[in-house]
């Protein structure tokens, strides 16, 4: 498949329900996360784009899997984020079943980048989605978020110790990374790509 070009990311399509989501042409990476950990800034990042994916400042009002497509070698899924206090119990639900029904609808997820944000401890809902991602044998890639909030040895400490913590995969590579400052997202952008390409 050769070299991934991520400023080739277009907006592909919404989906409100599985029966919307598109045909599975591509391989296909699942970004999954709390509502705020920065799932849209990420896509921006790798894309280059700041007006690509919308970023919320009221985060957990979407309810819908965003699609992009990368360079006509890949799809992002951006799941709807979860755990978000200030929405509605019942909205929360719709985001859970979204997001469980996804998962076990026989889709084929190539890749899922957990995302978390790296100064806040894992919640119940993020412990379970890595449990699940084990369980089903998905592979995923940790990716931890807001990383130009703390220094460089802080990040690592922190990275460290969570890795001690929660139960990642052996193989789960693992990315420090600020949307905002850009940090970490060529490496992340070429983990990808190399792991797409493993496939091929």
């Amino acid at each position: 498949m050769g070299n991934i070009n991520f400023r080739k990311t277009t907006f592909l399509k919404a989906a409100a329900k599985i029966s919307q989501c598109p045909a599975q042409d591509l391989p296909e990476i699942v970004l999954c996360g709390r509502s705020n950990v920065g799932k849209s800034s990420l896509v921006n990042a790798l894309a280059d784009n700041s007006k690509l994916a919308r970023t919320s400042s009221s985060p957990g009002k979407t309810r819908q899997v965003i699609y992009f497509e990368v360079d006509k070698s890949l799809l992002i899924a951006d799941l709807p984020g979860y755990g978000y206090a200030k929405v509605s119990r019942e909205k929360n639900t719709e985001f859970s079943a979204l997001c469980d029904d996804y998962f076990t609808s026989g889709r084929k997820i190539t890749l899922a980048l957990v995302l978390l944000d790296i100064r806040r401890e894992p919640s119940d809902k993020d412990i379970m989605m890595l449990e699940y991602l084990n369980s089903a044998d998905i592979p995923y890639f940790i990716v931890f978020t807001k990383c130009d909030k703390m220094s460089r040895s802080q990040c690592l400490t922190r990275q460290r110790q969570l890795a001690q913590e929660f139960d990642f995969a052996q193989d789960a590579q693992i990315y420090a990374v600020s949307a905002d400052k850009k940090l970490g997202i060529t490496d992340l952008a070429d983990g990808i790509a190399a792991f797409v390409n493993g496939l091929a």
